[in-house]
């Protein structure tokens, strides 16, 4: 190797690493996938298109969205709107992710592909993005959510109705705990705190998705909180 070339190494024990932080939520990320496979069925989305949309889309929240607006007899526009507002918290993830990635576009976009809230939680070290754990844990949940909706669509009958697994509260569960290892400071905790309080004000006042994007100026308030100064340490 010609002296001054420094050739990065494919951490692959940091992507197993990923891959083992966010093996226990894969199982319930498929239990979500065939819970939207059955409603995307139910809604008329037909078998190709919701197994399509897992995998270009890939955001539950924003399928979930879709598939409710459509089953409840509403517009396709309608349907693409709500998609549209609950997603837009990828705007901020995305911007902390970006950093992070390499290659050309295609490579960029298709690693940037795999950044969900999951995937995210689980990759973050020191306030950044570790790449190679954002690749592993993204994988196993794209793969996790896709087998699931692969199911739903296929076998819904037999699976039943999503409601009697008592699902809608595995979604609040799901995110409290990705919450719970992001909180680490004073800072955190405010940011958590005051945006959990705009999310909830504003839910019955704004259409769903806009008081989740409202809710990031929690992290603005957090800012203007200063940051807990470390005790000096005293040599022996």
């Amino acid at each position: 190797m010609p002296d001054g070339i420094l050739v990065r190494q494919p951490r692959r024990s940091e992507v197993v690493a990923g891959m083992r932080a966010v093996a226990p939520i894969a199982v319930a990320v498929l239990v979500f996938g065939a819970s939207f496979g059955i409603i995307a069925r139910d809604a008329g989305m037909g078998i190709a298109a919701p197994i399509v949309m897992s995998l270009t889309t890939f955001a539950g929240s924003a399928q979930f969205a879709v598939a409710s607006v459509l089953d409840s007899g509403g517009a396709v526009v309608a349907a693409i709107l709500a998609a549209v507002l609950l997603n837009l918290r990828y705007l901020a993830i995305g911007m902390s992710v970006a950093p992070s990635l390499r290659g050309g576009p295609v490579r960029r976009l298709a690693e940037a592909q795999l950044a969900v809230d999951e995937s995210w939680a689980v990759s973050q070290r020191e306030g950044r993005v570790d790449r190679d754990r954002l690749v592993g844990a993204g994988l196993i949940l794209m793969t996790s959510w896709t087998a699931g909706t692969v199911a739903g669509v296929l076998g819904g009958s037999a699976i039943g109705d999503p409601a009697d697994y008592g699902l809608d509260a595995m979604f609040p569960a799901l995110f409290l705990a990705l919450l719970a290892g992001q909180i680490d400071g004073r800072r955190s905790r405010v940011a958590a705190i005051s945006g959990a309080l705009i999310a909830l004000t504003l839910t019955p006042l704004l259409p769903a998705g806009v008081p989740i994007v409202v809710a990031v100026g929690g992290a603005g308030l957090a800012l203007a909180v200063p940051a807990a100064s470390r005790r000096p340490e005293v040599a022996s």
